[in-house]
């Protein structure tokens, strides 16, 4: 079987080195103006510059990413700041606004520019087959498909479509929405998902209220707030008693207000607020009429209720939730992760796998380059899978893994209902050895505590070891005991390889 590409983040020149390190074939990364990562993002036109060269040394690859959805003023200002970028002879362009594809096709058609392949974002959603020949008839080279896709999905869209390279996520954060096509961060901050500036709305702490429709057709919460943020026990948190995710509780009526509520009140007399503008009844009976199964059909016993979220940082502020039939989308994903579907993604021939994350930590980077690295290696090599490596993708800071949808499960597999905060559950990034000495010592920086005692993972693209912390010094050669956590650099016997390994402290 063919080999597909490993394709790993860059949010910085350090993270496309590490990658590379650890076995990715190629790296994306892009102007912050013009890609969906205006934070946390280097690669201005040298860095990019600095990167294609670098890249091109080892034999690698570099894709500039220009997927924004643009509005006019952008559009105005594009092709002048790309045709600098373009000049450096990336391997591609991965873009997903139609108009601005059409404009840059225009150039390298008329000879003013040098033809560079074009890959369709995951933002242009792409999820048939007839969609990617459409792409492909405008001139696209590559498809990155929607990750809303299953596995036999994709295999209809390969066999359909065998002259078009495909690419999957295989990894990383998932949106609440199609991909990439969040609002929530545009409604509460202004700034725009889609221009690169989402601000994780998804991830921010919402409580839920139990509410009820009235004869009218508005909808009213079913508990007075002690301070206008709703019931404030166990009906106010998510996962607790009165969410979707608990089922019973005071969803069931325990801190009802048999007194109801006429609408007439407001926050500072301990009502909650809701919008005057959102008609109930209506969205219902849209939501039933277009309904269809979720995951494997079985509608969760609470979805029919009427339920209103409050966001922690605006109490007593109450927002309606509905359910439609793909479920209901404000609360928070899990992480994708789909280690174990490599080799059937191998044996559809797949040309690239995609991890997502260009604002993670060099220690992400690496972990999941390795880990994937692996999977495709056993999977063309017809080795069958290493259980192992799920294990050390738990060593990653996560929200908890998904598969997503390339296998059918039921919605509320795919919810993190209790956290938005990702955490690791194996192991913990600590340090990175800066250098070593001659008798085997290393200077760490440090990222977080570790301690004389500590099992650390020393992790090198010449493999990984486990090495006990026996001692520890100071930078003025003292004997202590902790590494308090970042910024610090100790001295710690690790032997050897080591140079340029990051460290992680198993928990």
């Amino acid at each position: 079987m063919k080999a597909p590409e490993l394709l790993l983040p860059a949010g910085s020149l350090r993270h496309l080195r590490v990658a590379f390190d650890f076995g990715a074939d190629a790296v994306y990364a892009g102007q912050p103006r013009y890609s969906l990562r205006a934070r946390n993002n280097e690669f201005r036109l040298e860095q990019i510059a600095e990167g294609i060269a670098e890249a091109h040394a080892r034999g690698k690859k570099f894709f500039v990413t220009s997927n924004l959805i643009a509005h006019n003023d952008k559009v105005r200002t594009y092709l002048r700041d790309l045709a600098p970028v373009v000049a450096l002879r990336p391997d591609a362009l991965i873009m997903a606004d139609a108009g601005l594809i059409m404009l840059v096709r225009e150039e390298m058609e008329r000879g003013r520019w040098p033809e560079v392949p074009i890959h369709l974002s995951v933002q242009a959603n792409t999820t048939n087959w007839a969609a990617v020949k459409f792409w492909q008839r405008a001139g696209v080279s590559r498809i990155i498909l929607s990750r809303e896709l299953s596995l036999d999905e994709i295999a209809q869209i390969r066999d359909a479509c065998p002259d078009m390279e495909l690419e999957v996520f295989v990894h990383g954060a998932l949106c609440i929405a199609y991909s990439g096509r969040c609002l929530l961060s545009g409604y509460f901050n202004r700034r725009d998902p889609n221009q690169g500036t989402c601000t994780n709305a998804c991830r921010w702490s919402y409580a839920t209220h139990a509410a009820t429709e009235t004869d009218t057709g508005d909808v009213q919460p079913l508990v007075r707030s002690a301070a206008g943020g709703g019931c404030g026990g166990g009906c106010a948190s998510p996962g607790g008693a009165g969410s979707p995710a608990a089922g019973a509780g005071a969803a069931a009526g325990e801190c009802r207000d048999e007194g109801g509520w006429d609408g007439s009140g407001d926050a500072a007399a301990g009502w909650p607020r809701l919008g005057a503008d959102f008609d109930f009844a209506r969205e219902q009976a849209e939501a039933d009429a277009v309904f269809a199964t979720t995951g494997d059909g079985r509608r969760h016993p609470l979805a029919d209720r009427v339920w209103l979220l409050e966001e922690s940082a605006r109490p007593g502020e109450l927002m309606p939730v509905m359910e439609d039939e793909h479920g209901t989308y404000i609360l928070n994903s899990r992480d994708l992760r789909a280690v174990e579907y490599v080799e059937r993604l191998v044996r559809i021939g797949v040309d690239s796998l995609k991890i997502e994350g260009r604002t993670k930590s060099p220690y992400y980077v690496a972990r999941t380059a390795q880990v994937y690295r692996r999977a495709i290696d056993d999977a063309v090599a017809g080795r069958p899978f290493d259980p192992a490596l799920l294990a050390e993708l738990e060593g990653l800071s996560n929200r908890g893994y998904t598969s997503g949808l390339l296998e059918r499960r039921p919605a509320q597999d795919y919810q993190n209902y209790l956290s938005g905060h990702s955490a690791p559950t194996r192991s913990q990034y600590v340090g990175d050895v800066l250098r070593v000495r001659d008798d085997g010592w290393a200077e760490v920086e440090t990222k977080n505590r570790f301690a004389v005692g500590d099992r650390l993972e020393v992790i090198h693209p010449a493999g990984n070891r486990i090495v006990t912390v026996e001692a520890m010094q100071s930078t003025a050669g003292e004997s202590i005991t902790v590494a308090a956590g970042n910024p610090l650099r100790v001295w710690v016997p690790l032997g050897a390889p080591v140079q340029g390994a990051l460290l992680a402290r198993l928990l």
